[in-house]
């Protein structure tokens, strides 16, 4: 592998790839497809749907590959390490063939995507390109026609985790929350906040929800359930913002 580009595809509609994007997907001559189980099986569709549409005259040559199961127990940063060296292992393996090989990442490689830190433990190491995606904070906020900050304000992104473990970022008015699998927002006292919580951001089904958090939480969690029982898998985010 000579060369690795990680691409940006944003969060699951074919219209948020740029021309740029489509451009290095086109000048690949391998684009590597994660496999993520049966019921995850859309989102390698997806991939193979963006590649027909925007370079239906390239025709790299696709290989899929099983994405390597991070384990549940123990330390969560041990377990995550160990997980980012099978996966680099398993690029290496699906592309051992390969000289331009591309990589399309879900929404963009800079914001809660290990693909970065995974591409630095490839040996020998490539160059690396990137190119930029639209982020689900970008997504979730259009969707809802909302700015991030306040006038003047600053906002923090983080984790359902953090939220779960550690209570509201201090200092903090609005806060971005990804990869919160159990609605950690449960934990605030309701009345204090305002909520827009966005899944599937960007696709045919996508689900937005909004306003007062002790009015709508119900409403969430439930939807929230419902929606992964019939997909299989959900990704979703929400903002949260302090009452005034």
């Amino acid at each position: 592998m000579r060369e690795l580009t990680l691409i940006g595809i944003g969060t699951g509609n074919p219209d948020h790839v740029t021309f740029e994007a489509a451009k290095a997907i086109a000048a690949a001559d391998t684009v590597l497809i994660p496999r993520k189980g049966d019921q995850k099986s859309d989102l390698a569709d997806l991939r193979h749907q963006i590649i027909a549409k925007v370079a239906p005259d390239a025709a790299p040559r696709i290989i899929e590959f099983d994405l390597p199961t991070r384990r549940g127990d123990g330390d969560y940063l041990a377990a995550v390490d160990e997980w980012h060296d099978a996966i680099a292992h398993a690029w290496t393996a699906a592309a051992k063939d390969a000289n331009t090989v591309a990589l399309l990442i879900w929404g963009d490689p800079s914001l809660y995507d290990s693909s970065l830190r995974i591409a630095s433990r490839l040996d020998p190491m490539p160059n690396i390109r990137v190119v930029a995606g639209i982020t689900t904070l970008q997504a979730l906020t259009a969707a809802h026609a909302i700015p991030i900050n306040e006038i003047g304000a600053p906002f923090v992104v983080t984790t359902g985790r953090q939220l779960r473990d550690h209570g509201w970022p201090q200092g903090a008015d609005s806060a971005v929350f990804m990869l919160d699998g159990h609605c950690a927002f449960q934990t605030l006292n309701g009345a204090d906040f305002d909520i827009w919580w966005g899944a599937y951001l960007g696709m045919e089904n996508q689900l937005i929800r909004s306003g007062p958090l002790d009015l709508v939480c119900a409403d969430i969690i439930a939807t929230r359930a419902t929606a992964r029982a019939a997909h299989g898998w959900i990704m979703d985010a929400y903002v949260l913002r302090k009452r005034r």
